[in-house]
This record gives structure tokens, C-alpha cells and sequence, in this order.
């Protein structure tokens, strides 16, 4: 674990107060996950996140059960809690619940003008992150992106759902071995997706996104081919494996 994040985490201890659960704990690991802070296959050491956040070793173990429902996380036998690592059937799963929920955001919009303003936040915040170099935070930003776009649904259970989608994304991400080459063409997707229903148009920005999803995916699923994480027809999921010659959590943060 290294002492950036825990000095991330560390300093999200403010956000938690007294009366603090497990499931606050969860949002916290699950947003630092979402924003690549946490590898595929790196262990979390109870002691040092629990000291770091501030929580009792039960509460932290409460929020790994948690996370670990939402497989985010794995325990191993006599090793503790891991990161997963996802695999391409995981992939291919994580995009098909993208492309029937968002495609249906986009779908049931009614008449505009739409409530844009997290989005056009998000293309803002992307701007600024690959304008500096910022390659992890410009894949946050795609993601908030993603996210805003659900919450035009109005609906809670979904944008739940898609926090946890997202979350598991993230670790697919990693897969790459160059994140501007990955995530800046995107962003001048999600400019274009965004001009379109600044305009009113949902259908061709549902156009959009459908082929921007499909797009996505296969860049995945070549990574994914070219390394060696195993296919598991269970589902299951490999810890250690090398990615592009090492552990997934042996790369740096910014996946470089």
C-alpha cells in the first residue's frame, strides 16, 4: 500500500464523523477505486486503512463484505482482502449492463431542454486534467461523465447501480498500457455526446453513445488479448496476474 493513498484516505477521514458506518467506509473505498487509487490485485491491509480512516477493525471489515458483494473485492484464505481482478467475461458483462441502462437514459429523455450541468462539469474537469498531464484524473472525469449522464434518469436504485458498474470499470482500465491513448480520444466524444443534448437531439446522442460503448469495449477486450489474465468460464478471478510483464499491483498509478 503505498503512502499516497494512504494519505488519500487519511485524509478522507474528515468526511467520516462519529456515528460513521460501514457502508459510509464503503463509498469512500468504492470512490477511491472509481478514481484508479486501488490496482487489481493489490492487498488492503486492514491496520493501515483502518488507521488511516479512523474505523474500527470491525467496521472496516463490514465495509470489505460490502465491497466484496459488489465484486470490487476478494478475500483469500490466510492472505486477507484483495482487489480483484476482473476478467474479459467480466468485461463483456460490465458493457452490456452499460449499453442497456445508459441507452435507455438516453432514450426515455423527454422534451429538452435537459439538466446538464454535472455533465458539462464533467467535460470541464477532463479538459483540465489533459490539458495538465493528468491521465488517471482525465479517467475519472470520463467517468463522472458516465455517471451524469444515468443520474438524468432521476432514479436512485439506478445511479447506485451504475457507481458500482463504474467501480468495477476502473479496474478494467488498468488493462492499458497507455492511458492518454486510451482516455483522450474519448473525451472528445463525450464533448460531442454533450453538444448534441445541449441541442436537444437525445436520439443521436444515444446514436452516440451506442457506438462510443462498442468502440470502448473492443479497445478492452484487445488489451485484454494481449496480456496474460486468464478467460474464467466461472467467472472467477486470478490474483497476481501479470499484466503487460508485471502484477497488476506493482504498476504505477497512473498506469504507465
Amino acid at each position: 500500500m503505498s503512502d499516497d493513498v494512504l494519505d488519500e484516505l487519511a485524509a478522507d477521514r474528515n468526511l467520516l464523523s462519529r456515528t460513521s458506518t460501514a457502508e459510509r467506509v464503503a463509498d469512500i473505498l468504492r470512490s477511491r477505486i472509481i478514481e484508479g487509487a486501488f490496482r487489481p490485485g493489490a492487498r488492503l491491509p486492514e491496520e493501515e486503512i483502518g488507521a488511516a480512516l479512523g474505523v474500527s477493525r470491525n467496521t472496516l471489515r463490514e465495509a470489505f463484505r460490502l465491497l466484496t458483494h459488489e465484486r470490487l473485492l476478494a478475500h483469500r484464505l490466510n492472505r486477507g482482502m484483495f482487489v480483484r481482478v476482473l476478467t474479459v467475461e467480466d468485461l463483456e458483462d460490465i458493457y452490456r449492463v452499460r449499453s442497456l441502462v445508459q441507452c435507455a437514459v438516453l432514450r426515455a429523455l423527454g422534451e429538452p431542454p435537459y439538466p446538464l450541468a454535472a455533465l458539462e462539469s464533467a467535460v470541464t474537469a477532463g479538459r483540465g486534467a489533459s490539458s495538465e498531464a493528468r491521465w488517471r484524473d482525465l479517467g475519472t472525469a470520463n467517468m463522472r461523465f458516465h455517471q451524469a449522464m444515468v443520474e438524468l434518469a432521476g432514479s436512485p436504485r439506478t445511479d447506485a447501480l451504475m457507481r458500482g458498474v463504474l467501480a468495477e470499470l476502473r479496474l478494467v482500465f488498468h488493462v492499458m498500457d497507455d492511458p492518454r491513448r486510451f482516455h483522450e480520444p474519448y473525451l472528445v466524444r463525450n464533448e460531442e455526446i454533450l453538444r448534441t443534448l445541449q441541442q436537444g437531439e437525445a436520439a443521436e446522442a444515444e446514436r452516440l453513445l451506442a457506438a462510443y460503448l462498442d468502440d470502448s469495449r473492443s479497445q478492452l477486450a484487445g488489451a485484454y488479448a494481449t496480456t496474460d489474465v486468464p478467460r474464467a468460464r466461472d467467472g472467477s478471478t486470478v490474483y497476481g496476474s501479470a499484466v503487460h510483464g508485471r502484477t497488476a499491483g506493482e504498476r504505477t498509478a497512473d498506469g504507465r
